[in-house]
């Protein structure tokens, strides 16, 4: 009933910048928090970044300084700039959101937790 649909994934090499979207859509009253998380293969999924509906924002140490997460919520929408990449940055990004929705079924609130699909960033020369 919602979904999130993740672009700008690609190719890139070290040094480079990138920039991620990930937007919202469906029954939805109201998007809170919104998170970026990246998993490599053999590693555990990792908190990139989040921010609140109001901004606020926080950082994994790891991309403090190059990347910057920010957000429009007249579109239900969540960026990742991602600046001065590194390969060990190489994964795929999952955007993450809590999400105030209406149910399809007999329109009352509910609140979840929903994910998008992935979108793969490979940074190499």
């Amino acid at each position: 009933q919602v979904q999130l649909v993740e672009s700008g994934g690609g190719l890139v090499q070290p040094g480079g910048s990138l920039r991620l979207s990930c937007a919202a859509s469906g029954r939805i009253w109201k998007v809170n928090d919104m998170r970026w998380y990246r998993q490599a293969p053999g590693n555990e999924r990792e908190l990139v970044a989040a921010i609140t509906s109001g901004g606020s924002t926080d950082l994994g140490d790891s991309v403090k300084g190059r990347f910057t997460i920010s957000r429009d919520n007249a579109k239900n929408t969540v960026y990742l700039q991602m600046n001065s990449l590194k390969p060990e940055d190489t994964a795929t990004y999952y955007c993450n959101a809590n999400v105030n929705y209406a149910s399809a079924y007999d329109g009352i609130g509910l609140f979840d937790d929903f994910w998008g699909q992935g979108t793969q960033v490979t940074v190499s020369s």
